[in-house]
């Protein structure tokens, strides 16, 4: 039941509280409790990111082009990264600036050398030199994104990050689990751009050989910018479901520590880089106070139902 008017309390009957969840995860960092920027949350990361894949798909690109696009694609994933991630443990700004310049630096480096070496073989056709670098953007975007996110992390390795009980309190901080949650990004990084970079120079060297795009080139970039924002969409929802964001791991593989300061069989922690908040902590611990999308905390609890109250826009 929703009901809405200009002079009027908003009055949002949700038949439970965990579609609140939802809504407050896909913009609320789960450990700054901070608002992400819209462009730098997973739910903007198709609509911001597919311009720039298209950017680095386009054929004939110049050193130059070749560089900028680079350039833009590590900027936005550097953002990314640093919006969402672990922040368990204050990390220096310089850090992120390293692990920027890093990326930057291995993308550009690996993309302009492999396109100068495709251009100098010989025993290319013209055809085949254009195929093949294409197929260029990936191994640079995911070499600068395990240089990225490694360069950026790489201290939670040495202080650890908090490893958290089922009921969302702190155990200690692990670098046990700082390791696997840097290598399930680091995989994460690796697989997003494998179908976005990979699928659509396949497919396009497909359609670009039939008769509708060979009479009307002018639909090329259209084309092939629906393909990659298919692309798009198929790769960052696989690349979200390999790991959870707030992954399980035995205290028995962590230090003894750890192992000895809980009961617990297992802990959790964030993985970074995909924002989001286990809702079974929440479910298992009801007096933490619950993050919800409207500027102001539920009303009520009545059974399985929240009433949130909000004032109507021209009320603010």
């Amino acid at each position: 039941m929703f009901m809405h008017s200009s002079s009027i309390p908003v009055l949002l009957l949700c038949p439970h509280y965990g579609c609140l969840l939802i809504l407050s995860q896909a913009i609320i960092h789960p450990d700054t409790n901070e608002t992400i920027f819209m462009p730098f949350r997973m739910s903007g990361y198709i609509p911001f990111g597919t311009p720039i894949v298209v950017g680095l798909l386009l054929p004939n690109q110049t050193i130059a082009s070749t560089v900028f696009w680079q350039w833009l694609n590590q900027s936005h994933n550097a953002c990314v990264n640093y919006a969402n991630r672990n922040a368990t443990k204050p990390s220096p700004t310089s850090k992120f600036i390293q692990g920027y310049l890093g990326a930057v630096i291995s993308a550009v480096s690996i993309a302009v050398g492999l396109n100068v070496l495709v251009q100098r073989a010989n025993k290319f056709t013209p055809a085949t030199r254009l195929l093949i670098q294409r197929f260029v953007p990936f191994p640079a975007v995911a070499s600068a994104n395990i240089c990225n996110v490694v360069l950026m992390r790489h201290t939670e390795l040495e202080e650890g990050i908090d490893v958290l009980d089922n009921n969302g309190n702190i155990v200690g901080s692990s670098r046990i689990a700082a390791k696997h949650a840097l290598l399930e990004t680091a995989l994460t990084r690796v697989v997003l751009p494998m179908p976005i970079l990979v699928l659509p120079p396949i497919i396009m060297s497909i359609l670009e050989k039939t008769s509708l795009l060979r009479s009307r080139p002018r639909m090329v970039l259209p084309v092939q910018s629906l393909v990659c924002l298919a692309a798009f969409g198929l790769a960052l929802p696989l690349a979200i479901s390999l790991f959870p964001q707030m992954s399980e791991i035995e205290t028995s593989r962590l230090e003894p520590e750890i192992a000895m300061a809980t009961p617990s069989k297992t802990v959790i922690y964030n993985k970074g880089l995909m924002k989001g908040v286990s809702t079974n902590v929440w479910h298992n611990n009801p007096n933490r106070s619950l993050p919800c999308f409207f500027p102001e905390q539920p009303d009520a609890v009545v059974g399985n139902s929240v009433h949130c109250t909000r004032l109507a826009p021209d009320d603010h």
